[in-house]
């Protein structure tokens, strides 16, 4: 049973989401269990796959018995394995808190809101676990298309943010399949592995030059990497709360995934340092974003929209240190994708509770909201001492590794550049801290009348429980930072390292 886990691990959420709307035409509110229970089956599969690939090593599964490059292969490794076990997590995380926040922001949807989660998962574990490039954008666009008719599902406002999103998604996808056909062009090979090997006689080539180009701008659209992340403020601002907080920490740092196996497993890492010196372009490109990010999050009134911008930023980290091409900056940019999937649902889930109770996110209308909401708002400070980089949250370590990494690079500017991020990080995150544990001091600094009686208004415990578990795997993840180096990072350093 086990050796079908990698077929499973896409069957069985794809053909849920077939079966969710005979499941809601019985009862719609039969979708919420019956979405928890799925999504928690694919996290045990992910955890399952995990445990072999880190006891056994990388596994091959080739679908419907035809042995690559042939066929499709389904070829998981430590890398694999960690990017499953976070999709289906975050998206456990997910469906848990669905329940009140389906009910309430999508009353009479949940039935093909449910459908198009499941898909959204589909998508995003077939991207990570195949290992053909075809099969890729395929799951791409399974995921892209049930995340736009999700996002879609927003507030007024989000019709016009999805169609956006729309545009610019539809650009970065034919961008990635047209380098996919280059590729098959030059090789007649679709297979990640065997490319590998038939590529480098034909570096020089000026199809896989434009080859490559063409896969990195698409992928870098998809992950937002400035200047093409106009959509995506828009997009995950009006999405549905549950969706956002979903959506937010997995389709960026999937992308991330995707640029890390182009630049270190379809080429090599030599290509686009010597041969195609892109990697310079998106050293630069990705400190720009950090900051960039990082201003216009100050600029915001809205908490929701702040941690919208926020996520340009942290795609900035993710590209820094992949290419930053050394050993520091390779591990990196998998501990901050680690870190950004658990610190962004914590945050972003721990908002959507926030309007939730409010009705809205606006930063000047948080006042007492520790007093409120603790539970909600100790998690949410949890999720903003990781953004920030505050010990022992995962945040910190892969701060530390990135800067070693600009270290080894001789890269002094860029870190400057990541010291003045960290500080407009600060800046931004306590103006929500200040908002809502602090009132304004009084002309003397002395107070006349009582404080205000503020009684305990927390959100249900189906929502509250995903923000508690996020922000405990926030401390986990950095605590366990040395086991994910061990294990999951050291075996898969590209040759060379």
């Amino acid at each position: 049973m086990a050796q079908q886990f990698p077929a499973l691990i896409i069957v069985i959420p794809l053909l849920a989401a077939l079966l969710t709307a005979p499941i809601g035409a019985i009862n719609r509110r039969l979708c919420y269990p019956w979405l928890v229970f799925i999504i928690g089956v694919t996290l045990v599969l992910a955890l399952g796959l995990m445990i072999q690939i880190i006891n056994s090593g990388p596994i091959s599964y080739a679908m419907g018995g035809w042995k690559p490059p042939w066929g499709i292969e389904y070829k998981i490794d430590q890398l694999n394995a960690l990017m499953m076990v976070l999709i289906s997590g975050a998206g456990f995380l997910g469906a848990l808190y669905s329940g009140p926040s389906f009910t309430k922001e999508l009353p009479g949807r949940q039935t093909a809101a449910t459908a198009l989660y499941f898909l959204m998962i589909t998508g995003l574990l077939g991207i990570v676990v195949t290992g053909d490039l075809f099969n890729i954008f395929v799951f791409l666009e399974i995921a892209s298309l049930s995340g736009y008719g999700l996002i879609a599902c927003g507030s007024e406002d989000a019709p016009l943010a999805t169609f956006r999103y729309i545009i610019m998604g539809t650009i970065g996808a034919s961008c990635y399949l047209l380098g996919v056909g280059y590729l098959y062009i030059s090789t007649g090979s679709l297979n990640l592995a065997d490319l590998h090997h038939l590529l480098p006689p034909l570096y020089h080539s000026r199809v896989v030059l434009t080859a490559a180009a063409l896969m990195l701008v698409g992928i870098s659209l998809k992950m937002a990497l400035f200047p093409l992340h106009a959509w995506l403020p828009e997009a995950y601002f009006e999405a549905p709360s549950t969706v956002s907080g979903v959506v937010a920490p997995l389709y960026t740092k999937v992308g991330g995934y995707l640029m890390i196996r182009i630049i270190y497993n379809l080429f090599e890492p030599k290509f686009f340092i010597e041969t195609f010196p892109i990697t310079t372009i998106l050293s630069w490109t990705a400190i720009i974003a950090l900051l960039i990010g990082s201003i216009y999050a100050i600029a915001q009134k809205d908490l929701k929209k702040m941690l919208c911008y926020s996520v340009i930023a942290q795609v900035g980290y993710i590209v820094l240190g992949i290419a930053l091409a050394n050993q520091a900056g390779f591990t990196s940019a998998i501990l901050t994708i680690v870190n950004e999937v658990c610190t962004k649902s914590c945050i972003f889930l721990a908002t959507g509770a926030i309007i939730y109770r409010l009705g809205n996110s606006r930063i000047d209308n948080l006042q007492h909201l520790y007093r409120r909401m603790p539970w909600t708002m100790l998690a949410f400070t949890i999720g903003a001492f990781s953004m920030v980089g505050i010990p022992p949250t995962c945040g910190f370590f892969s701060k530390l590794y990135l800067l070693c990494g600009c270290v080894a690079a001789g890269r002094w500017a860029f870190i400057a550049a990541l010291l003045l991020s960290t500080i407009l990080n600060v800046i931004y995150f306590f103006r929500v801290i200040k908002a809502a544990c602090f009132e304004n001091p009084q002309p003397d600094y002395s107070r006349s009348e009582a404080y205000p009686l503020v009684e305990v208004d927390e959100v249900p415990l189906a929502m509250l429980l995903p923000i508690l578990l996020a922000a405990s795997a926030i401390i986990i993840t950095g605590l366990g930072s040395n086991w994910l180096v061990t294990n999951i990072i050291t075996p898969i350093l590209p040759l060379g390292f």
